[in-house]
């Protein structure tokens, strides 16, 4: 198995998942100090969540994958510095 044909997440695909976390959290707090009161603000606060929850589940499921994927190719490298310490010392 080569390393080269696990699939990570792309820097482009990261850098929007973290954008888009950012975005939701200073929408939300924005929406929080600024908007007046009302069925509006109401709105806004229910688009907001949704999509705040939205870029959560996003982001750690990218993070996540990002994870495995480098534990992946570390067990491989490691055991393939194992095979050739082992053929090696025989």
């Amino acid at each position: 198995m080569d390393p080269n044909d696990i699939q990570s997440s792309s820097t482009g695909w990261l850098f929007y998942v973290k954008a888009a976390f950012v975005i939701a959290l200073v929408a939300m707090g924005s929406g929080i100090l600024f908007m007046p009161g009302g069925l509006m603000v109401q709105g806004y606060f229910a688009l907001c969540s949704l999509f705040l929850v939205s870029a959560t589940i996003t982001l750690s499921k990218t993070l996540r994958d990002d994870h495995e994927a480098r534990r992946l190719i570390n067990r491989i490298n490691d055991a393939r510095t194992s095979r050739m310490l082992q053929e090696y010392s025989e």
